[in-house]
């Protein structure tokens, strides 16, 4: 971690204080990695998720807004109200185009 910086919300209820610890590890790792390799992932399973019809393309979708929602969750106490909401849809948005995707 960056110095300064904690990775633990202070005051967190236990079930927040579980997962947070659960995420210690992979966000220790996703800091270590490659700063553009993240993103490009990202990138991969939206794509995918877009462009294949069918299940595969849902369930690269639903592994976006899988990931979508872990960051969320994780960042979610230093969030602003606008921020949250942001979030919330993006992670609605692309579960309503992986059911779409779904049907097709």
């Amino acid at each position: 971690m960056p110095r300064g910086q904690t990775l633990y919300t202070p005051g967190a209820s236990p079930a927040r204080r579980s997962v947070e610890q659960a995420s210690a590890r992979p966000l220790a790792l996703l800091h270590q990695l490659p700063a553009w390799l993240p993103p490009l992932v990202a990138v991969a399973l939206l794509i995918t998720g877009l462009a294949v019809r069918g299940v595969v393309g849902a369930v690269a979708l639903c592994l976006m807004a899988g990931l979508l929602a872990w960051l969320a969750f994780v960042s979610w106490p230093g969030l602003g109200s606008r921020g949250r909401l942001g979030r919330v849809l993006a992670i609605a948005c692309v579960l309503a185009v992986a059911g779409w995707q779904a049907s097709r």
